[in-house]
């Protein structure tokens, strides 16, 4: 049998490869620590939970969905956007529910790229930019995020040949992995660049809610005329503790929205509906269990970073936003070698740079 062309150009899944390393090591009889993938180790909310198992009771629940999700459920959305970043969405046109956010990012190239398009992917970056990009037949043409621009996106460096071509440019802040924040200016600027260009702006907000410091996220759809351009994924995975429940949504502008979910109800059934119940329950229900979960991890952060200065890093400045820490290897190490002795030498599993992109080199 003969595959497509284009599984040719997709590598493995990166944590897939780091999935059967940690289970090989563990085999072996090794205490592996593992800072793989980033799934959280909190059960989910308890008011959850019996939301979702009340549902799973109801046997009206038992039939397909619809494949535009529960209008409660994106009612849910549109006041959590209103609650948290003043943000007024129609529900109706405005909303998408997604089986996980990732779902979505992965649809949303063969939603508006034809083979040949440039997609504008940050680099380093969660690799389902990329890879929903080569999958829809489109050309990947990184921003690179470096450490002396904040990992932000210099937007003067991309020719004019390339800005003709593109069709998506994408964002992530709080970041993964590199664990950056970016100012509403930023996004108001980012707004203008998509719309002089005439770029959809496609951002992952998956970690808005998990900040420290005193920092709160913005969202890109606060920004200036940004529900013309721009599309936002977010997710319940991280804010609630939900990964395996995969449920998530995109928010913003009504064409974008409208696309992607014709891509999506030509491909999947929609959302099982006990899970958009207990779904509803995480947006309107009481909100502490965020609060309790993000001050868990800042003292996490804090004990990490305090070890590493113990250890001989210096100038480490604690992210703001995400649960990830991009840290520099030491000198006389590249990012493979340093994750190989990690693994080897301590039981102790971290994401090489690269994995991200090709930015991402010198850093674990």
């Amino acid at each position: 049998m003969r595959t497509a062309a284009r599984i040719d150009t997709i590598p493995p899944y990166l944590f897939a490869g780091i999935d059967k390393k940690i289970a090989e090591r563990r085999a072996a009889g090794a205490d592996v620590i593992s800072f793989g993938v980033g799934d959280p180790d909190f059960p989910t909310p308890l008011h959850i939970v019996e939301a979702g198992i009340a549902a799973l009771r109801n046997e009206s629940n038992h039939h397909y969905p619809s494949y535009f999700g529960l209008a409660e459920f994106r009612q849910a959305v549109a006041r959590f956007y209103e609650r948290r970043f003043s943000v007024t969405l129609d529900p109706d046109t405005e909303v998408l529910p997604l089986i996980g956010s990732k779902e979505g990012i992965a649809h949303l190239p063969v939603a508006f790229v034809d083979p040949g398009d440039v997609v504008l992917v940050p680099d380093p970056a969660y690799p389902v930019y990329e890879m929903g990009t080569l999958l829809a037949g489109g050309h990947v043409v990184y921003t690179p995020l470096l450490p002396e621009n904040e990992f932000l996106p210099d937007f003067d460096v991309l020719d004019g040949d390339t800005l003709r071509r593109a069709k998506i440019l994408w964002m992530n802040y709080p970041s993964n992995p590199c664990a950056a924040v970016a100012s509403l200016d930023f996004f108001n600027q980012a707004v203008d660049f998509c719309r002089k260009h005439d770029l959809l702006l496609a951002h992952d907000a998956a970690y808005t809610e998990i900040t420290f410091d005193g920092y709160r996220a913005p969202s890109i759809l606060e920004a200036d005329g940004a529900r013309d351009v721009a599309i936002e994924f977010h997710s319940l995975s991280k804010t609630y503790n939900m990964t395996g429940w995969r449920i998530g949504m995109a928010c913003g502008s009504a064409k974008a929205i409208e696309a992607l979910g014709r891509v999506k109800t030509n491909i999947d059934s929609g959302i099982f509906n006990a899970l958009q119940l207990a779904g509803i329950a995480a947006l309107d229900g009481p909100q502490d269990c965020v609060a309790e979960m993000t001050s868990v991890y800042q003292r996490r952060r804090d004990l990490m970073f305090r070890t590493f200065e113990s250890a001989g890093w210096t100038n480490l400045v604690p992210p703001r936003g995400s649960v990830f820490v991009w840290l520099p290897v030491p000198d006389g190490h590249d990012s493979a070698a340093f994750t190989e002795l990690l693994l080897n030498e301590a039981d102790v599993v971290v994401v090489p740079g690269p994995g991200y992109g090709p930015s991402g080199e010198g850093f674990v």
